[in-house]
């Protein structure tokens, strides 16, 4: 058996992300829920308040032998803005902030290295304002978040957004595109 690494990723609506990573090769598991914010499990609708602090993630379980943390954090800065400070496009609040959250002190040097590469390159005319932290107080979303774009193909937000993500992902990174993946 090998060994996995479980990372959690904050780019806007988790519904996008999800649709993303459920496509790459060597990522084991990935869930919809809810972080760093505070310490009981909020619902979907008191995390759209802002007020919980908390950020919608999707919870990565991967493989280093098949991707490492490096790759993971590549794909993440493709399919979102890491310049736009609290939202994604018209997605707005504490809770669509860009942030990185590690469980290995490994994670926090790659996330920042990549992030000070990132900071060089004039592709980014604003600052990269993405977390890093530690992952606390993980709480998984509800069942319905899960597979949403699976499930839901044909909603609007899908269409309009997390389709174009994943059409992104799949131009940008078919090295990572796990076979059999539609």
């Amino acid at each position: 058996m090998s060994n996995t690494e479980t990372i959690a990723l904050a780019g806007g609506c988790f519904w996008c992300t999800e649709a993303v990573y459920k496509q790459v090769r060597g990522v084991l598991d990935v869930e919809s829920g809810y972080s760093n914010g505070q310490p009981t499990a909020p619902s979907y609708e008191q995390v759209c308040t802002g007020g919980t602090g908390c950020a919608e993630v999707v919870k990565l379980v991967y493989d280093p032998a098949w991707i490492s943390t490096r790759q993971l954090l590549e794909i993440f800065f493709v399919i979102h803005d890491p310049t736009q400070l609290n939202r994604q496009g018209n997605d707005v609040g504490t809770q669509y902030r860009s942030g990185i959250y590690t469980t290995t002190p490994e994670q926090t040097q790659v996330a920042g290295e990549l992030i000070r590469e990132m900071s060089q390159d004039p592709l980014y005319a604003a600052p990269i304002v993405t977390e890093v932290a530690a992952l606390a107080h993980y709480f998984p979303a509800e069942d319905w978040h899960q597979d949403f774009f699976e499930r839901n193909p044909t909603q609007g937000y899908c269409l309009a957004v997390a389709a174009p993500k994943v059409a992104k992902f799949r131009r940008t990174f078919q090295e990572f595109v796990r076979e059999g993946a539609r």
